[in-house]
């Protein structure tokens, strides 16, 4: 199970960090992901990590603004994200599958969090 959370609200140009706990078989994990989707819009890659923290990769639009991490003796991922904008405005969620390459779409991750919600006030 995937447990996300640290979603609020910011004002633009200001920075949260949303956290996404792992249970159950964690130690099967190997590939997380963030995502996110906007109202109106379909769920979207943010950005994936691989199981040693090694390899990340990110969407273009949070590239130098969006970091990735996870720490694996906590069972935990870190999505820290700063100089937020209004358009980052959406509802956050983790997932994870087994694999070594990150994906980069939705059928790719078999396990979902609930989500959090991020605003992004102007």
């Amino acid at each position: 199970q995937l447990q996300a959370s640290g979603g609020g609200l910011v004002q633009a140009g200001g920075s949260l960090r949303l956290s996404c706990a792992a249970s159950g078989r964690t130690s099967s994990w190997y590939v997380m992901g963030w995502f996110r989707m906007a109202p109106g819009k379909e769920r979207e890659f943010v950005a994936g990590i691989n199981w040693s923290g090694g390899t990340t990769y990110y969407t273009d639009s949070v590239k130098g603004r969006f970091t990735i991490s996870r720490d694996n003796a906590k069972n935990t991922v870190y999505l820290q994200m700063n100089s937020l904008r209004p358009e980052d405005t959406a509802v956050y969620y983790c997932a994870a599958d087994y694999g070594v390459r990150i994906g980069t779409t939705i059928r790719e991750y078999r396990y979902w969090g609930q989500g959090t919600l991020v605003t992004v006030s102007s």
